[in-house]
Parts: C-alpha cells; sequence; structure tokens
C-alpha cells in the first residue's frame, strides 16, 4: 500500500465537486433510487435508449469507470478513493448484476471493466477489517 499523496488528495476533492454539479446529482439520486435491474430486459424498460434516464444511469456508470480508470492506472491511491466513497461500491452492486448482458449486447468485453477490478478491490479492503462488511453493504443497497 503507497501512502497518498497532496495530488490525491487535491484529486479526491476535484471528484467530489464534480458530484455535486447539479446534473450529476440528479444522476445520482435518480441511480440510487431507481437502478436495480436484474436483466438486460429490465435494464432496457428502465433506461431505454434516448431517455433521461439512460441519460443519467451512463452519466453514473461512466464517472465512476472514470475514477476507478485514475486508480487502476496508479493515477489515484486506491485507499484514499475506499475511504472517501463507497458510492464507487453501491454503482458496481447495482450495475453487476446486468454487467455480462450489457457487456454482450455492446460487444465490448472491457466495458466497465476498471470500475469491476477496483469494486472487487474495495471488496477485499472492506472484508479485511470484518468479512462481513461487503456482504452487509451489498444486502442494504443491492435492490
Amino acid at each position: 500500500m503507497s501512502l497518498a499523496t497532496y495530488d490525491d488528495v487535491n484529486l479526491i476533492l476535484k471528484l467530489y465537486e464534480l458530484r455535486r454539479e447539479d446534473k450529476m446529482r440528479a444522476a445520482r439520486t435518480w441511480f440510487v433510487t431507481n437502478f436495480k435491474p436484474k436483466s438486460m430486459a429490465e435494464f432496457n424498460q428502465l433506461c431505454p435508449a434516448g431517455s433521461e434516464p439512460n441519460a443519467f444511469a451512463r452519466q453514473v456508470t461512466s464517472y465512476w469507470d472514470m475514477v476507478a480508470s485514475f486508480v487502476t492506472n496508479g493515477v489515484l491511491n486506491q485507499d484514499l478513493v475506499f475511504q472517501n466513497s463507497r458510492e464507487l461500491l453501491l454503482v458496481w452492486v447495482r450495475l453487476e448484476p446486468v454487467i455480462e448482458e450489457v457487456r454482450s449486447a455492446f460487444k465490448d468485453p472491457t466495458y466497465m471493466k476498471n470500475m469491476e477490478t477496483v469494486a472487487k478491490n474495495y471488496i477485499e479492503y472492506l472484508n479485511r477489517a470484518n468479512p462481513e462488511t461487503a456482504a452487509a453493504f451489498k444486502a442494504r443497497v443491492g435492490g
């Protein structure tokens, strides 16, 4: 584990600012309240192409995949992300039930791969403190 730097902290603060932007806040609120599909059919019904829910889902998931890409590429300290936002994990928990169908439909096996990688690391991080934490979190937010 490497120590976080001032650059890491500044990036975390900038990412937090972006999360507070009005459209992003609306997208995040919609996502947390509504995004709970268990199949591609449910995903398509909830987020039809061209709809506002589709735009919200894409905004939230792509934001967290972008953040995860900073971690997977060594630009942002992973533990600092884990200590400052469980929202990445919430988004992954909600997306995970449909991710393979989405990847297949998009013909993109790497779609949201950064988020998947960081989320799996996040689960390990939580379970090091208490082996029940990740499962309890998933049960609480899974939908």
